[in-house]
């Protein structure tokens, strides 16, 4: 018996659209992970990219836990003395939200060149609209990343 591992040929690439108003930043970032690994597809292969693309639309809406916000910070510094500087998560979220998504999905794929490669494949906008409806993205809703449910 030998292992199956999928040609480059087999590997089909479907557009999904997810809508993140209400959706919790953490259970989003997890279900896009998985996603963009593959790890849906019953053809999933760990050294190889089998995952699909993502639209993430209204990424301003995210929720964020008010105190985590606030007490989480990212750090960036210039390289000069007193070149730090310093964002809550509450201002990152505020001035550009994409980032925000896009680094919490990057800290759950692998660290490597598979891993940028997957990265690449997420695309994600700040209001409703976005260019890539000639793809035919199919909408995704995920029910269990909701903040409340009954939203």
């Amino acid at each position: 018996m030998r292992t199956y591992s999928p040609k480059p040929s087999e590997i089909t690439r479907t557009w999904f659209e997810i809508d993140a108003t209400d959706l919790t930043l953490g259970r989003l970032a997890t279900e896009v992970a998985l996603r963009l690994k593959g790890k849906h597809k019953p053809i999933y292969t760990p050294h190889l990219d089998t995952g699909d693309f993502i639209v993430i639309v209204n990424a301003d809406k995210v929720f964020l836990d008010p105190n985590k916000a606030a007490k989480t910070f990212f750090h960036r510094h210039s390289g000069y003395p007193g070149g730090m500087k310093s964002f809550s998560q509450a201002q990152r979220l505020a001035t550009k939200p994409e980032e925000v998504i896009r680094q919490a999905v990057r800290g759950m794929l692998p660290k490597n060149t598979l891993g940028r490669q997957q990265l690449g494949k997420l695309k994600i906008y700040q209001g409703a609209s976005h260019p890539h409806a000639a793809q035919g993205p199919v909408k995704l809703e995920l029910p269990q990343a909701r903040r409340n449910p009954a939203a």
